[in-house]
C-alpha cells in the first residue's frame, strides 16, 4: 500500500470513528433524575417584595385541576383535554420522548431509562404536593379515533408504572391523550419522534412557594 493509499484508509478510518462515537453520544443523552427535578421544579419569587406583588393563585384553575384527579383519560371531554393544554403552556414542563412501540402502549426498551429518571424525580421530596399531567401523543399513522385511545393508553401505562414501581400517589398524576392532534414535529406527522409522553407539573408557582 503506497503511502498516499495509507494516508487516506487512515482518514477514512478516523472519520467512520468519529461518526460513530457522535452516534454513541447521541443515543446515551437521556435526562438524569437531577435534570428533570429541576425542570419540574415550580419556580418561586425571588425576594419577598417580588412575592407580594404577586396575584394570588386562581382558585379556578386549581379547582379544575382538582376535578382530574382520579378520572380515566378517556373520561376527558374535548373542551377539557385543550383546558389542560392552555394551562400547561405556562407550566414547568419536560418532554423526555419516551417512546412507544409502534402501534402499541408497550414503553419501548429504549425510553426504560427515561421512566426510570421520572420516576426517580417526581418521588422526590421537592415535588412533593405537585399535581402533574401526563400526556400521551401518537404519530400520524392510522385513523383519528385510534390514535386518541391509543394516546389515552400510553399515558395511562406511564401512570401505572409510575404509581406501580415507584410509589407515586395516583390521584397526583393526571392523565391525558392527544392522539395525533398536536405533533411534536409539525413538519413531518409520521416521525417516530411524535410518539410520547409530556409530563407538565400543574402547580401553580404562588402556591408552591407558601
Amino acid at each position: 500500500m503506497s503511502t498516499t493509499s495509507s494516508l487516506a484508509f487512515i482518514r477514512t478510518a478516523i472519520g467512520i470513528a468519529a461518526l460513530s462515537f457522535a452516534g454513541l453520544a447521541a443515543a446515551a443523552e437521556v435526562a438524569t433524575e437531577d435534570q428533570i427535578l429541576r425542570a419540574l421544579a415550580p419556580k418561586k419569587p425571588l425576594t419577598r417584595s417580588l412575592s407580594a406583588e404577586r396575584p394570588a393563585a386562581d382558585p379556578t384553575e386549581r379547582q379544575f385541576v382538582d376535578t382530574l384527579r382520579n378520572r380515566p383519560s378517556r373520561s376527558l371531554s374535548l373542551s377539557e383535554r385543550e383546558q389542560i393544554a392552555t394551562l400547561a403552556k405556562d407550566k414547568p414542563a419536560i418532554d423526555l420522548e419516551i417512546t412507544f412501540d409502534y402501534n402499541s402502549a408497550n414503553i419501548s426498551r429504549k425510553a426504560a431509562p427515561a421512566v426510570e429518571a421520572l420516576g426517580k424525580a417526581l418521588a422526590n421530596p421537592d415535588l412533593k404536593g405537585s399535581t402533574f399531567v401526563v400526556a400521551g401523543h401518537t404519530d400520524s399513522i392510522g385513523s383519528e379515533p385510534y390514535n386518541q385511545d391509543l394516546s389515552e393508553r400510553r399515558a395511562d401505562t406511564i401512570k401505572r408504572t409510575l404509581v406501580e414501581k415507584y410509589g407515586i400517589a395516583g390521584s397526583d398524576l393526571v392523565t391525558v391523550g392527544y392522539g395525533k392532534t398536536k405533533p411534536k414535529d409539525a413538519a413531518n406527522p409520521a416521525d417516530p419522534a411524535n410518539r410520547r409522553v409530556q409530563v407538565v407539573n400543574m402547580t401553580s408557582q404562588t402556591t408552591a412557594a407558601k
